[in-house]
């Protein structure tokens, strides 16, 4: 066993600590002998399990599983091989899909309690997408001939031939395309319409031998029907995991604001192709997005509803009265200045569409110093295998506000 010295000091092995819970970040926490919190990427919660530290700070270690010593009753045997090679799309192979939801509430919870100073807040756990075949957007990393996605912790790549949760259209653009140089590219299939796009996202890439069927460039569209809308989405602009879990938000959101009464005006912070913002026939819809691209699939999309699309940075936007305002902020979630602007709308509600627990919990700060209370939060799995989470919050404005 190492020494309390050998503990601070650096790299050290054959460490046995027991998980107690999840990190957002989706490693496990255990404790140092020393004391100090260690992050341990593959390891469960309650398991017993010996670890390699591979980083060492005053304050908190990093580690990686050496051995399983007794291992969770959620733990499976991955199935990809690529995980086995250490490729970081899916980092959460070795949870059974059963079990990842509830991790991903328990992580919710502890953040909006820790960081977001709530004591006790209202978590739900919703509903998920099927465990594989869901995704229908890959971006993917290209260095000379091979492509496939980035390393876990590091910028190399492991080379694709597959991808189980991948939409079979798109595991047979896999298994055809060609491509060389360096950079990324990012490559989508239609569910409902069966089109596909590819475009070179950065870098210097040349996509070889593209099927005829496929659209090239930022501007190549694919068609999606969510919630019986027919949508446009362009290869430059952002989507959901897939079609599975756009429907799952627009219900989720809908749900959070169907009972909100004399909704006359809408805004749709950070609206993207206007998914939301289709929700509404009869109210006035403000779409605020920073993506040119965006911005014209939204524009498209919204043709037949009473909607504005402003091509603008929420942050720069300036605010207008509305009833009810959606957001669906980058992970990074909406920070003081985009709060103060949508608080700006004196809006009766936030419905706060979140990707990461704890910029949740910072914006759930931000709101409940800005007048707005934290009512409830539902959990969705749209990111099956993986740590990532999507929360949909509501935020009801306090009357002395």
């Amino acid at each position: 066993m190492s020494s309390m010295a050998d503990l601070q000091s650096g790299p050290m092995s054959s460490i046995v600590v027991r998980a107690e819970k999840m990190a957002a970040g989706g490693d496990a926490i255990a404790r140092l002998p020393d004391g100090r919190v260690v992050f341990v990427r593959g390891a469960l919660p309650g398991e017993s399990v010996a670890i390699d530290v591979v980083q060492s700070k005053k304050d908190f270690a990093r580690a990686e599983v050496a051995e399983i010593l007794e291992p969770s009753t959620t733990r499976v045997e991955p199935p990809c091989p690529a995980y086995a090679a250490g490729c970081g799309g899916c980092t959460w192979q070795h949870v059974a899909p059963a079990g990842q939801m509830e991790l991903k509430a328990a992580v919710v919870t502890e953040a909006l309690r820790r960081t977001g100073k709530i004591a006790d807040p209202v978590v739900e756990v919703g509903s998920s997408v099927p465990p594989w075949a869901y995704r229908t957007t890959l971006r993917l990393a290209v260095d000379g001939d091979g492509f496939g996605l980035r390393r876990r912790t590091s910028h190399d790549i492991v080379e694709l031939d597959a991808c189980p949760v991948s939409h079979p259209r798109l595991q047979d653009l896999l298994a055809t395309m060609q491509v060389r140089g360096h950079g990324e590219f990012s490559l989508r299939v239609g569910d409902s319409s069966g089109e596909r796009s590819a475009w070179v996202a950065d870098g210097d890439v040349e996509l070889l031998d593209v099927p005829a069927d496929v659209g090239v460039g930022p501007g190549a569209i694919v068609h999606e029907n969510v919630a019986g809308c027919d949508l446009q989405v362009s290869a430059a602009s952002f989507f959901q995991s897939g079609p599975a879990a756009a429907e799952l938000l627009v219900a989720a959101v809908r749900e959070a604001s169907s009972d909100l009464a004399d909704v006359d005006t809408v805004v749709d912070a950070y609206g993207g192709i206007g998914l939301f913002a289709t929700m509404f026939e009869r109210a006035r819809v403000i779409v605020v997005e920073g993506s040119s691209a965006a911005c014209a699939d939204a524009a498209a999309n919204l043709a037949d509803r009473r909607a504005k699309v402003v091509h603008a940075q929420v942050e720069q936007w300036k605010p207008r009265h509305a009833d009810l305002v959606i957001a669906d902020p980058s992970r990074s979630g909406l920070g003081r200045t985009a709060v103060g602007v949508l608080t700006g709308t004196s809006a009766r509600r936030i419905v706060l569409v979140s990707c990461d627990p704890v910029s949740l919990a910072r914006d759930a700060g931000l709101l409940r110093d800005s007048g707005y209370d934290h009512a409830r939060s539902l959990v969705l799995d749209l990111f099956p295998q993986t740590h990532h989470v999507e929360v949909v919050t509501t935020f009801e404005r306090r009357p002395d506000s």
